[in-house]
């Protein structure tokens, strides 16, 4: 079995024995807890659901660097070198998205094992028409390793750091980029939000940690050339 390095983990917050993985290639593996077989039986180690962008199934050349869960357990999923991808709860893959070559995954957390059998969605591998997920562009993401998150009371927000050292925020519904902050000299790694308030937690290359909070008395506007930054 290939190993795939592992790069982020998220949980589901409306059903804690679900949770996600991912790191050193394009997808996805969603695991539920309760598929756990003692005896190491033949379902050993098999995520339930693969999740992935349908142009990038089969791309070596991308990884994901961050994962999180909204609490609508949406999947929010940030490429490296790529943009960052919403998944809900119908765009699925299966258990085992290609056949010909499945993907499996082997890390030190090995004594966990898990069955087939979709936990999060169903595949639309079957229909004709094709399912794609919410995108968000503008920031970029290929120095160290970014994560990704929602922000606001309903997770109304999708919010990454980028490698020019600003915090994006875009809309989570139609992927409109509102607001691009400048927040580190380098690069911007890691941005948490509070769980019970409009407060926002960033770091990066920096030594410190930044906390931001929404007083400003003026509607921000995006930088005229954010595009070309």
């Amino acid at each position: 079995m290939p190993v795939i390095h592992l790069n982020a983990i998220a949980i589901d917050p409306r059903n804690p024995n679900l949770f996600a993985v991912a790191g050193s290639d394009e997808y996805t593996r969603l695991y539920d807890i309760r598929m756990y077989k003692w005896d190491g039986s033949s379902d050993f180690g098999k995520p339930t659901d693969f999740f992935c962008p349908p142009h990038l199934i089969g791309d070596d050349r991308v990884g994901i660097t961050g994962l999180a869960f909204s609490e609508q357990r949406e999947l929010l999923v940030s490429y490296n070198d790529e943009f960052i991808y919403l998944f809900t709860q119908d765009m699925g893959l299966g258990p085992n998205p290609d056949p010909g070559s499945p993907k499996s995954m082997n890390c030190d957390a090995g004594e966990l094992g898990f069955s087939h059998g979709s936990a999060l969605s169903q595949s639309n591998t079957d229909g004709d028409e094709k399912i794609t997920p919410q995108v968000f562009k503008g920031h970029r993401n290929c120095e160290t390793v970014k994560g990704v998150n929602f922000f606001g009371p309903k997770c109304e927000y999708v919010v990454s750091g980028s490698d020019c050292g600003r915090i994006f925020i875009w809309k989570k519904k139609g992927g409109q980029l509102i607001r691009v902050m400048e927040a580190d000299k380098h690069v911007v790694n890691c941005i948490e939000s509070h769980p019970h308030t409009m407060v926002l937690a960033s770091s990066g290359i920096e030594h410190d940690i930044k906390i931001w909070t929404p007083k400003a008395l003026e509607r921000a506007t995006l930088p005229k050339i954010i595009e070309q930054v």
